[in-house]
């Protein structure tokens, strides 16, 4: 009889057991793999999407976070970063990159995609020294160049490599997820026919910085006749390679990409995003398909920001919030072919950010140093990644200090001797 009562004492204490770890209460959930926009709870469980429903009792969780008022979408995806630093180089491979944890999460952003930083010569350097460490999610695209974008590193025909770009790539196929071609110089097309091999053997996509246009390197060549379905061209709104004709009309070699399949990334960066390309061309309906930082440094000090600058921008140009969400996530997961992210599936890595969509009177910047002014933008209220909170704004998930049970802080002074 005892160790049926002690046996049914246990059941009684782990049924009381709450069954997530944390629950986001209340928040309008937008998750477009799904479907979902609307007023939804989100429960965490061992650091996976345990369920997404209609209220789900508070009773259930260990932690309850109001998310009321608050927007809840699947983790931000950044497909194009720059984030290989420590190396000492006065280059993107170098001192123009950005730690990622050190600005990821306080962005909304829980996976990076690190854009051909690193080439098939350094990339093991790379790994060791940045993704392995980080505690971000961090991918990447490997340069075709052999050196990456070191400082004269792109332009060197003889250090283009697919069959080595292509064993790299195998290598480290848990974070690789494509190629990358940029700031190529000469009016021919090796860096782009070298990465395309690459991407052909192993199936994975090509994105391209289209540097230089020449008389024979054209955009009317690069999306009509070069790029595939899946690749992606970024800097969609720059300007430098006639995506916008004098006339103010868009390039019809954009509308010609985007019926091949050619993926279109905006890559705001520090040189790559202007207000007289964007806004002329989203009012001909020419939106993208993934938005991107492209960050550095540089960008980031300027007009670009961060993520949620870029998504606010892309969201006052006249882009439905469902939209932006779904461009930096859901999208940007597949355009990466990485279809385990960017969604709430039950099952999923609970990778969960929290927006504040705020009105006022508020200034956006384009790489040129020109403002538009409108009356609405994104705030990262919260981050979570494999179901931590790693960046809070207001302490949605902290305990008020009057309650709050501190630990013993060290104790008097030792006499000294």
């Amino acid at each position: 009889m005892r160790r049926i009562a002690s046996a049914l004492l246990l059941a009684g204490a782990l049924a009381a057991q709450p069954s997530y770890d944390l629950l986001i209460k209340g928040g309008h959930v937008i998750d477009p793999k799904n479907g979902v926009d609307a007023v939804r709870d989100v429960a965490i469980a061992a650091g996976k999407i345990a369920r997404v429903a209609e209220n789900i009792p508070v009773s259930q969780a260990r932690q309850v976070i109001d998310a009321s008022g608050l927007y809840v979408t699947p983790g931000l995806i950044d497909i194009h970063v720059h984030v290989y630093t420590g190396t000492g180089q006065r280059a993107l491979t170098g001192d123009q990159s950005v730690q990622p944890d050190a600005f990821s999460f306080r962005t909304g952003v829980t996976t990076m995609v690190d854009a051909g930083t690193a080439g098939w010569r350094n990339f093991p350097d790379f790994r060791q020294r940045i993704i392995d460490r980080a505690r971000t999610r961090v991918l990447a695209f490997l340069n075709i160049s052999g050196v990456g974008m070191a400082e004269k590193g792109e332009n060197d025909e003889q250090d283009m490599d697919p069959e080595a770009a292509v064993k790299m790539a195998k290598a480290h196929a848990d974070v690789i997820v494509g190629f990358k071609v940029a700031h190529y110089a000469k009016d021919a097309w090796p860096d782009l026919d070298n990465a395309l091999k690459a991407g052909q053997a192993l199936g994975l996509p090509v994105m391209v910085d289209f540097g230089y246009t020449g008389r024979n390197r054209t955009l009317d060549v690069l999306l009509r006749d070069k790029l595939r379905r899946g690749d992606i061209y970024t800097h969609c709104y720059s300007g430098h390679r006639q995506e916008l004709l004098p006339d103010k009309k868009l390039n019809p070699a954009m509308w010609a990409g985007r019926k091949r399949g050619i993926l279109f990334d905006v890559g705001h960066g520090g040189g790559s995003f202007y207000w007289n390309i964007a806004v002329p061309a989203t009012e001909q309906g020419f939106w993208p398909d993934v938005i991107s930082t492209d960050l550095h440094s540089g960008s980031m000090n300027a007009g670009m920001k961060d993520m949620v600058n870029v998504m606010s921008k892309i969201l006052v140009l006249g882009a439905p919030l469902a939209d932006v969400i779904r461009m930096s996530t859901w999208a940007a997961a597949q355009s990466i072919r990485r279809p385990e992210l960017g969604h709430l599936d039950v099952g999923a890595v609970a990778d969960v950010t929290l927006l504040r969509l705020e009105r006022g009177n508020f200034g956006y910047i384009d790489a040129a140093g020109a403002r538009l002014t409108a009356d609405r933008r994104l705030v990262p209220e919260l981050t979570i990644r494999a179901g931590r909170v790693v960046w809070d704004l207001n302490g949605l998930a902290a305990e008020d200090w009057r309650t709050f049970k501190y630990r013993p802080r060290g104790g008097p002074p030792k006499p000294s001797r």
